[in-house]
């Protein structure tokens, strides 16, 4: 896994490439926030959808809420770059829409839009 930082002004984002699945369960997701917190001073962080287990898009598993709420609670804003269009669950569909439209949790297709957003965001 490698971390770079991108930085606008006094905002840092936390991008993370991989290709391995970083993301299994809460537990790696609270590692994953801690890591940057602690060796980039970082709240803002930019996944690939890849890096999270398929699990995660099953809702019915509840482990993104689970994951996400964990985030929210920590006040780490999180971006999920990918095509969710696959996703057939309306379930899934509702739920990457309320998340685009809040101001902590983004679900978008391009990474500069990912970094874009996540650097919109005032602390």
């Amino acid at each position: 896994m490698n971390i770079t930082i991108d930085r606008q002004g006094s905002s840092k984002v936390a991008v993370i490439e991989s290709m391995d699945v970083i993301i299994r369960d809460a537990q790696d997701a609270l590692d994953l926030m801690a890591s940057v917190n602690y060796h980039h001073e970082c709240n803002k962080i930019l996944l690939q959808k890849a890096n999270l287990t398929e699990d995660f898009f099953d809702l019915k598993t509840r482990l993104a809420g689970e994951i996400l709420q964990k985030y929210v609670n920590y006040n780490v804003k999180l971006a999920i770059v990918g095509d969710f269009d696959s996703y057939a669950s309306k379930s899934l569909k509702d739920f990457i829409y309320e998340c685009n439209n809040g101001n902590q949790i983004f679900f978008l297709r391009d990474k500069q839009a990912a970094v874009l957003a996540l650097h919109n965001i005032t602390n």
